[in-house]
């Protein structure tokens, strides 16, 4: 079969009208049955306001994700596996979400919970990826070389998932701001999606029209959140759409946002544990740091972005050996 642009497109145009559709019905059905955000009391007081808008909109995201692709899987093996992905790491964020708005248990999944979950996923991702497909090699970024890793190439999958999808996770935390960067980056697999010829291009264009009908409510002053059941779906999206098209190695460039956050965490936890009680960041992750320090919410999200779209451009021109 033969991807064209048109293709990708028209999954940008089902998914984004999907979700303008379902989220004036879905939106007031959240807030009736009471599922609202809960607040951190050590977060940001501009924060305070934000206790009890709906969340869980992640299930928005997925629904309409999935009926965009839907049109295009048929044999599509490629399409699958990201669909896979991204439903597979939703229900773990639903589970999350679940846990802590239904039975009002704030930190929602143990942390061993979640990792057994992010685990079995993660296998069943590799083996698919293993058995039936041939992605052992990646682009080196602005070469026409490629990395192949050998017995390591399975350990690397499995670091690669987890952390993506975490980090994404981790990025969702100011109106907006994990929907548009995935939006950006989601549009960054399109162009390469289409460029190789890929069965992926359908499917990233599922997620930009979703993650821009999204948008419409989720921007500041956001309308829902989306919660674990979105941001780690778009993790599971993010992972799977790199390793599908060999691209793993430029996560560090177009997802620089999802590196920062994750290692702002990192950085804060293991400071805290090295000087028995002080923090390198006001506030982790670093979103939070920023707002603390004085910078609007909005403004933070904009740079976040400007330095997205500024980096997928680079990214692509990475590309240029792949072609």
């Amino acid at each position: 079969m033969e991807y064209t642009l048109d293709m990708a497109v028209l999954a940008i145009l089902i998914a984004f009208c999907v979700n303008i559709v379902l989220c004036p019905v879905f939106i007031p059905f959240l807030t009736k049955i009471k599922f609202g955000q809960n607040i951190r009391e050590d977060g940001p007081n501009s924060h305070l306001k934000k206790a009890g808008t709906p969340t869980m909109g992640g299930i928005i995201i997925i629904i309409s994700f999935i009926i965009s692709s839907f049109f295009f899987l048929q044999d599509n093996f490629e399409a699958k596996l990201v669909v896979f992905s991204t439903l597979g790491f939703g229900l773990i964020g639903f589970l999350d979400d679940y846990i802590k708005v239904v039975q009002k248990r704030n930190l929602g999944l143990r942390a061993y919970q979640k990792i057994i979950l992010q685990f079995a996923v993660s296998i069943a991702m590799i083996y698919f990826i293993v058995q039936y497909g041939d992605y052992e090699k990646m682009h080196i970024p602005f070469t026409d070389k490629m990395l192949d890793l050998g017995g390591l190439y399975i350990p690397f999958l499995l670091f690669i998932i987890i952390g993506t999808a975490n980090a994404v996770n981790l990025t969702d935390g100011l109106d907006g701001l994990a929907s548009g960067v995935t939006a950006l980056v989601s549009t960054f697999f399109i162009f390469v999606s289409w460029a190789v010829g890929s069965g992926t291009l359908p499917v990233a264009g599922a997620a930009t029209g979703s993650l821009l009908g999204f948008l419409l409510f989720n921007a500041h002053p956001a309308k829902v959140f989306m919660g674990d059941t979105g941001s780690l779906a778009l993790g599971g999206f993010v992972v799977s759409m790199a390793i599908i098209l060999k691209l793993p190695l430029f996560l560090p460039i177009i997802g620089l946002i999802y590196v920062v956050e994750v290692l702002s965490v990192i950085i804060q936890v293991g400071y805290f544990k090295a000087t028995k009680g002080k923090r390198f960041f006001r506030m982790a992750p670093i979103h939070h740091h920023f707002e603390l320090k004085g910078m609007e919410e909005t403004r933070i999200v904009t740079l976040f972005y400007v330095i997205t779209a500024i980096l997928c451009l680079v990214g692509y021109l990475g590309t240029a050996g792949i072609f």
